[in-house]
């Protein structure tokens, strides 16, 4: 098996994203990942494949030196689904915007999440249809004005993590585009796990939405605005790194370590390989003012996959037919020679 670099994943494509967009971010964290994965799995790069459906992100797989297929609006998970089925050796990653994959795809998505199919799912959330020019999307904040809202939107936004979780996803992780090592580490974890690996990148669209994420993103908040989880350890956030996350009841608790005899010690420790799928909605549904936003890896669990399964089944029912070939069918029963 041959040894990659990053170079080996770009295309010779020239990017055109906009200046400053976050996609390019996701997509540098892809092509710094996918040697890693190769090593790690021991395949070639002709067994990477990058999908997607339609929008600005969906894009990427030009710029990937890999086999690439760009599908059609909300269509892409169905894509990967058949490619991961029908060639279970292969490492499939899917790219969808917000407005691919929770509107028009919404459907297809949920039910690739349900059947835990093994493929790699990047969301790329920028809160807004870019690629047509600015219209709200299923994320958008409610109030955004848009050309679709001129007086603002009237809807609640999805928020992924918990239209993920409530499908009984057994992994997700939330990214942001100016964090590119945690990115790396996002994708390398789910590139591990078998099953749907939905990752959820928050990315600016500087020209339809610009500052979509800048109370998490600036460098004067990111500190105390967002809190890294990784397995094993204290959930700790703020720029002194004397804030954390407890249970009061049945509910998260920010408390600030010092403080009212509250130590280290009291805070919860994460562990994304536990079941615990109602600490893991809550940690996926915090938001500002009173938590911080989670990044990293919030579940990851295993259960059985549905190309798996399938594969099962079709060995099982081969292994008990009578007939396996359509030579064989042809001269099965009763057979007539004509001449």
């Amino acid at each position: 098996m041959a040894t990659y670099t990053l170079k080996d994943f770009k295309s010779d494509q020239e990017v055109r994203w906009c200046a400053g967009c976050g996609d390019y971010s996701v997509l540098a964290a892809l092509q710094r990942t996918l040697p890693k994965v190769c090593e790690e799995k021991g395949i070639d790069k002709e067994k990477v494949v990058v999908v997607s459906g339609i929008g600005c992100s969906s894009r990427l797989p030009y710029y990937m030196d890999t086999y690439g297929f760009h599908s059609i609006h909300g269509r892409a998970a169905i894509i990967a689904t058949g490619m991961k089925v029908a060639s279970p050796d292969l490492s499939v990653w899917q790219i969808s915007g917000d407005g691919d994959a929770l509107a028009i795809g919404g459907n297809h998505f949920i039910h690739a999440i349900r059947r835990n199919v093994d493929i790699n799912i990047l969301l790329f959330n920028n809160r807004i249809y870019g690629m047509t020019k600015g219209q709200y999307s299923p994320t958008s904040k409610f109030g955004t004005v848009t050309k679709t809202s001129p007086y603002g939107t009237v809807e609640e936004p999805f928020n992924p993590g918990s239209l993920v979780l409530g499908a009984k996803g057994t992994f997700f992780a939330r990214g942001l585009d100016t964090k590119l090592a945690l990115n790396e580490e996002i994708m390398l974890a789910a590139s591990r796990h078998e099953g749907t690996s939905v990752m959820e990148f928050l990315t600016n669209c500087v020209i339809f939405n610009n500052g979509a994420h800048a109370e998490l993103s600036d460098r004067a908040v990111t500190d105390d605005h967002t809190i890294v989880l990784r397995a094993g350890e204290k959930m700790l956030f703020g720029k002194e790194r004397d804030k954390g996350l407890v249970l009061d009841g049945w509910k998260l608790k920010v408390v600030r370590i010092g403080v009212d005899g509250v130590t280290e010690d009291d805070v919860l420790t994460h562990n994304p390989h536990e079941d615990n799928l109602g600490l893991q909605m809550m940690l996926a549904d915090m938001k500002g003012p009173d938590f911080p936003v989670a990044l990293g890896v919030i579940r990851d669990v295993p259960a059985r996959t549905y190309d798996h399964e399938v594969a099962a089944q079709v060995e099982k029912v081969t292994a008990a037919a009578r007939v396996h070939s359509v030579d064989e069918l042809l001269h099965s029963g009763s057979t007539w020679e004509l001449k």
